[in-house]
């Protein structure tokens, strides 16, 4: 089961690792042609600030659920280093039920701000204001599926396997 819900979440997070290098490239080429446009068009458009600010939202919350798998976010392991092996391993565990809980408190508050405004329009996108909340709660899950996963490998001895090795 483990190995199964390892493939999943290892598709997962490099799906989600390509999909947040690829929207910071294009928010660079939307911000880019915004400058451009601004300066050397003297004709800015109005879509580009808001579109950027959409895309930055989407990758950054998708990139930071593969952080948690990938255990690429910030951490301090001072105390983590000075314990024994034992209760390192309970400290883990204790870490990842955090993460797990905030994970799915993001998705049940993320759902409930897409809800509130999706009523409301993103003036210069036509798009639902709650377009721009959706990765919140889809982050939230991947936040908690991917600290389950470093729960039941730790339960059975085991690390999970971060794409770059």
């Amino acid at each position: 089961m483990l190995d199964l819900l390892a493939r999943i979440t290892r598709m997962l997070s490099t799906a989600f690792l390509w999909f947040a290098g690829a929207g910071l490239v294009l928010m660079t080429a939307i911000i880019g042609w915004q400058v451009f446009a601004r300066y050397a068009l003297e004709a800015s458009p109005t879509w580009a600030e808001q579109a950027s600010l959409v895309l930055m939202i989407w990758y950054i919350s998708l990139a930071a659920a593969a952080g948690v798998r990938e255990r690429f976010h910030i951490r301090i392991t001072a105390v983590e280093d000075a314990v024994t092996p034992a209760a390192r391993a309970r400290m883990e565990v204790i870490s990842n039920l955090v993460v797990l809980t905030l994970g799915l408190t993001m998705a049940a508050c993320g759902a409930e701000l897409t809800i509130a405004t999706w009523g409301h329009n993103i003036p210069t996108l036509s798009l639902p204001r709650g377009v721009a909340y959706v990765p919140i709660s889809l982050a939230g899950l991947l936040i908690a599926l991917f600290a389950l996963e470093h729960i039941l490998a730790g339960m059975l001895g085991r690390k999970v396997e971060p794409l770059w090795r």
